[in-house]
């Protein structure tokens, strides 16, 4: 069992869901961007999905597509991104880091040497958006053997065929990517979501995450009632965003206090969600 196992085991011994929180990699910059992942847990980040940055984030909506040109601009590389989580290591042991992203940098660093240097910063999982499961035994073999999970994704419009090839050689738990389309467009629906976690959860035996469409702690707890982990990502980004616009307008504003203060009222709404339900 990795951090992400362990993880999941406690928190449904405990009856709640995992918060998981997703950060771009470097954005608005690397000390920044240090001291926000530093804070997550104690501000009740169960999971951190660190993205790394690439220049053609297909799944994305324009919050973390600025996001990824903040974190460009300000140097990142997947390299880079692989000694923030070493540092971030340096003071948490515990907290899992999954990294999200996409196939070009991994495949331009090679597969072994990029798995290496993953393991060796304290990488838990991988979530590679545009690998698909034919082409990415490769890349599995490269991870299973350093121990660190690969993470699928699943969405709406996976039947139950595609759905067994994708759950294939998945370990950690798999994302489920709960409305049609890119991250930070549309909402989540609890209602149209917990048929779906339950088939998912059935055919992978693993724990499901819900992301996309999560933004408001009302949302984060409805889905926390019947998935396994919430997945919030550009409501943070946005918090990003927002607070460098009231810096470039003289305005005295905290980037990471203004994410912490946002992880910290969305984890206490997914903590608190099936309190009574039992």
């Amino acid at each position: 069992m990795n951090r992400i196992d362990k993880r999941f085991a406690a928190l449904a011994e405990q009856g709640r869901a995992a918060f998981v929180a997703y950060v771009m990699g470097g954005d608005p910059d690397y000390e920044t961007s240090l001291d926000i992942l530093r804070g997550l847990p104690g501000a009740g980040v169960d999971v951190i999905e660190l993205g790394y940055a690439f220049s053609d984030p297909m799944a994305e909506g324009p919050p973390i597509q600025r996001a990824a040109l903040r974190a460009l601009k300000a140097g990142m590389t997947l390299n880079r991104t692989l000694s923030l989580a070493a540092e971030f290591r340096k003071t948490d042991s515990d907290t899992p880091v999954v990294l999200m992203g996409y196939l070009n940098p991994l495949f331009s660093a090679g597969y072994v040497a990029f798995a290496s240097r993953a393991a060796a910063a304290g990488i838990d999982g991988l979530i590679c958006v545009d690998c698909p499961p034919e082409e990415a035994d490769e890349l599995t073999d490269a991870l299973e053997e350093v121990g660190i999970s690969l993470i699928r994704l699943t969405a709406p419009t996976t039947d139950d065929h595609r759905l067994a090839t994708v759950v294939k050689r998945t370990s950690g738990f798999v994302y489920y990517v709960s409305v049609a389309g890119v991250t930070g467009v549309k909402s989540a629906q609890a209602d149209d979501i917990a048929p779906a976690v339950a088939r998912v959860r059935a055919a992978s035996h693993l724990p499901v995450a819900v992301g996309f469409g999560i933004r408001t702690p009302e949302q984060a707890a409805s889905v926390a009632r019947i998935a396994d982990g919430v997945v919030v990502g550009s409501a943070f980004v946005d918090e990003i965003a927002g607070a460098l616009e009231l810096i470039a307008s003289g305005a005295n504003e905290n980037v990471t206090t203004r994410v912490l203060s946002k992880a910290s009222t969305l984890a206490k709404a997914v903590g608190s969600a099936r309190v009574g339900l039992a």
